[in-house]
């Protein structure tokens, strides 16, 4: 999850002054962190919330259940605190609506928030479920789902101790193809915020990289939605990666403290060294 954070951060000033190189400060100002982090960090508060209220760990149906209802409650509470980080226009609607109702979205919003979906899974089954509970409640188009689907796959996969190669041909043979590379793109690729259009271009800048700070690197210089480009990049980055610790340190400073507290009580839930007993 700390990874889509910091590429949310470190790209918010670049979603609408796009950059295209690889040479640029991590952080700067202009940096902040967009309703990408905020909805990301809303689901992490879901899925405690839910594993704390259901008891039984064989009630899977109840459990998503309630992941799902919960992630509506998160989502809107925290939003609301929130009007002005970034938010389209119909998911602002959703956010402020009495009666919020999935609106058949394929937006990347799927996709940018999905992380702890990976993270707090045991199984890719499970994340799955677990991606697809979080998802629903407002991307409930098929290419949504997909696109959530596919970067919980390459994060869990990636936690899981999968390589680089194994992720993309996973990838490529179940969501998309990865038939380009980061070069051919850089000089065309255009702002877009369907899945369809983010969330292939996302993973392939996770496979062409050589470490976490490569990663970000790479989403921010093929421009774009800058944010949700590197927010999912660096969703799939940390749990190949990790992430390193003065990257960490500055990207928490942008936290307020109501996030910082859901942040602290997640890694107290999900640590990092999680992903060590998945690789054993």
């Amino acid at each position: 999850m700390l990874g889509a954070i910091i590429g949310d951060i470190v790209g918010s000033r670049f979603e609408f002054n796009n950059h295209r190189s690889k040479d640029f400060e991590l952080f700067g100002s202009g940096c902040f962190a967009t309703d990408d982090s905020i909805m990301t960090l809303a689901i992490a508060k879901a899925i405690m919330e839910a594993t704390s209220l259901v008891k039984s760990a064989n009630d899977h149906a109840g459990f998503y259940r309630e992941l799902s209802r919960l992630t509506v409650e998160n989502m809107q509470q925290l939003g609301r605190k929130y009007p002005n980080c970034g938010f389209g226009g119909r998911f602002y609607g959703w956010v402020f609506s009495d009666d919020p109702q999935p609106y058949n979205s394929f937006g990347n919003g799927a996709a940018m928030r999905v992380s702890p979906a990976a993270f707090s899974a045991n199984s890719l089954e499970d994340a799955i479920a677990r991606s697809e509970a979080v998802t629903r409640v407002t991307h409930n188009h098929p290419e949504g789902i997909k696109g959530a689907n596919a970067t919980t796959t390459a994060i869990f996969m990636a936690r899981a101790g999968a390589s680089k190669s194994q992720i993309g041909k996973e990838i490529s043979e179940k969501y998309y193809p990865l038939n380009f590379k980061i070069d051919e793109i850089r000089e065309t690729y255009h702002f877009n915020e369907t899945c369809q259009e983010t969330v292939p271009q996302a993973i392939q800048c996770f496979l062409e990289s050589v470490s976490f700070e490569d990663a970000i690197r790479n989403a921010i210089s093929i421009g774009g939605d800058s944010d949700t480009v590197a927010a999912i990049t660096g969703s799939i980055a940390e749990a190949h990666y990790g992430v390193p610790e003065d990257i960490k340190e500055e990207a928490l400073a942008y936290l307020d403290d109501e996030l910082l507290a859901i942040y602290n009580k997640w890694v107290a839930f999900a640590p990092p060294c999680q992903s060590d007993s998945l690789k054993q």
